[in-house]
């Protein structure tokens, strides 16, 4: 029988690599943002996106851009499937951390 512990240490493994995928594949997007949408990009901070001075609403609204799929109107095929990447990046990770939480809490 499999003990709560290994299977909790499973899903925080797993949480942690695709974390680490997701923060990856968002880093790529605001660099190729960088040239595919300038103003997104400075509107997003994207200089300072990753630092400790980062302004969290600027960081908001690339959240909301990705949320409400505007990246659809955008011409480059390589931004807006980056961008899709990354919604279901994210969507995987926030579904994760709350398995891995309410698993931590159950077991």
């Amino acid at each position: 029988m499999i003990s709560g512990d290994t299977i909790l240490l499973g899903l925080m493994i797993v949480t942690g690599i695709n974390i680490a995928r997701y923060l990856t594949a968002l880093r790529s997007l605001i660099y190729i943002m960088r040239e595919a949408h300038p103003l997104l990009y400075q509107q997003v901070d994207g200089r300072g996106f990753f630092s400790t001075q980062g302004n969290v609403t600027k960081q908001v609204r690339l959240y909301h851009y990705l949320k409400s799929k505007e990246y659809h109107h955008h011409h480059d095929p390589v931004f807006t499937g980056k961008c899709s990447r990354v919604r279901e990046l994210f969507v995987l990770c926030c579904a994760l951390v709350m398995v891995t939480s309410l698993a931590a809490f159950v077991l």
